[in-house]
């Protein structure tokens, strides 16, 4: 589910440029840039066929706990989503996931 919303972000063009006040934020915040580094490498390193298969697999405590972290802080959701839509879009758009 998390991936289909990054992706459709990126696909349409949801993701703002990163402005002073989010570069400060995210300065402030080192454990969302390894976390944003950490999904975009998984995509980078995953073939067209790993990410089609993970689009079913649940996710892992860790990972649903970094997702309600995500989701509750707003300012920290759009960082993420700053730093890992166009990447990750560009992934599916390649692997035709997303059209």
């Amino acid at each position: 589910m998390i991936i289909k919303r990054l992706a459709l972000a990126g696909a349409i063009g949801l993701c703002l440029a990163a402005g002073d006040a989010s570069a400060q934020y995210g300065q402030q915040h080192p454990l969302i840039d390894r976390l944003a580094n950490r999904v975009i490498e998984k995509y980078q390193n995953s073939s067209c066929q790993q990410l089609a298969q993970q689009r079913h697999e649940p996710h892992s405590p860790m990972e649903e706990q970094a997702i309600q972290n995500l989701r509750s802080d707003p300012q920290l959701s759009q960082l993420f989503i700053n730093k890992v839509a166009a990447p990750i879009a560009n992934k599916l758009f390649e692997c035709g996931l997303i059209p």
